[in-house]
């Protein structure tokens, strides 16, 4: 169900990026699907049709590539299951635009042709792994399942330089089918070089207070359109105030309950209300007993606060910056 698109092992890196271009690889799913916590749907678009550069490989991938070989080694001495390497960009027959890399091929008894995926992970990401497999790798899988049209995969993760786990993940063809779904959506976003519409994710965020880091001091007057989006933020705002007292209300109740003790426990729930020691800079007595000191480790950094509010509160304001001046 797979064509070959290119050979990758005599093409640079530039050339391998602009073959990936040409359509949605395994690494690009999570963030198609909205759940990639480092990039948005918005900054890959603008990515693959080249209007800003592609984010460099990152410390943790350059080990994760480096640490391949090693994980491949220690899943076939674990398991007696020999991999295959596939050298090439695959390309899928029946959806064009959807690309797959594999870090190898091996077979399964029931199931035939697996996927082999080899990943490495920080110590503090062991309990991600702990009775299933993160979702963006999950997604990853299952889009390399569609790819080929193998039925299952194999993905083998070394987490924290010194814990080694594997499992086995069979085809889900009701995931499968949202992700084309999701993938086809996005690729005539591609195509069309217009970005998708901006969500809500952290990634999003993050990508817009780089593109926008500083402002001027202009002012604009806002589309007709900002005045239900400006309702709808102070609605969750409402909301998010609400559900956070309803919370804090039963965080006081289980504190009353525990009393002087530590932790408790009902119900296979464990609750713990324990004494914690903690260290802090006393920034302000140091500014007030060695004020060029303080100044010399003074380390200021530029970021945009935003701020929604009514005419009335921005003149209130101005009348007492104007009293104070």
């Amino acid at each position: 169900m797979a064509n070959i698109l290119t050979a990758t092992d005599d093409i640079s890196y530039e050339e391998w990026l602009n073959f990936r271009n040409q359509g949605i690889g395994g690494s690009d799913v999570s963030v198609v699907c909205g759940i990639n916590k480092y990039k948005s749907a918005v900054e890959l678009c603008l990515e693959k049709t080249g209007q800003i550069p592609h984010s460099e490989a990152n410390e943790a991938a350059y080990w994760g590539a480096q640490l391949e070989p090693f994980v491949k080694a220690e899943f076939t001495k674990r398991t007696g299951i020999e991999i295959r390497e596939i050298k090439q960009i695959l390309q899928s027959e029946e959806y064009p635009f959807m690309l797959a890399n594999l870090d190898g091929v091996c077979c399964n008894a029931d199931h035939g042709n697996c996927i082999f995926e080899a990943k490495t992970a920080s110590a503090y990401k062991i309990g991600e792994w702990e009775n299933t497999i993160p979702d963006e790798y999950m997604l990853q899988i299952q889009h390399y399942m569609a790819v080929t049209g193998f039925n299952g995969a194999y993905i083998a993760v070394l987490i924290g330089g010194n814990t080694f786990k594997w499992k086995f993940v069979e085809r889900e063809d009701e995931l499968i089918s949202m992700i084309i779904r999701l993938e086809s959506e996005f690729r005539e976003h591609v195509q069309n070089r217009t970005p998708p519409p901006i969500d809500g994710s952290d990634a999003c965020a993050k990508y817009l207070a780089e593109k926008y880091s500083e402002c001027n001091s202009s002012i604009i007057e806002l589309p007709q359109n900002a005045v239900d989006i400006i309702r709808q933020y102070n609605a969750d705002c409402e909301q998010l105030k609400l559900l956070s007292e309803s919370k804090q209300k039963s965080e006081n109740l289980l504190k009353e309950i525990l009393g002087e003790n530590e932790t408790g426990t009902v119900d296979g729930n464990v609750v713990a209300w324990k004494n914690v020691v903690q260290e802090r800079f006393d920034g302000k007595r140091l500014k007030a007993d060695d004020p060029d000191l303080y100044e010399k480790y003074l380390r200021k950094t530029l970021y945009r606060r935003f701020t929604i509010k009514s005419d009335s509160e921005v003149s209130n304001e101005q009348h007492k910056t104007q009293r104070t001046a």
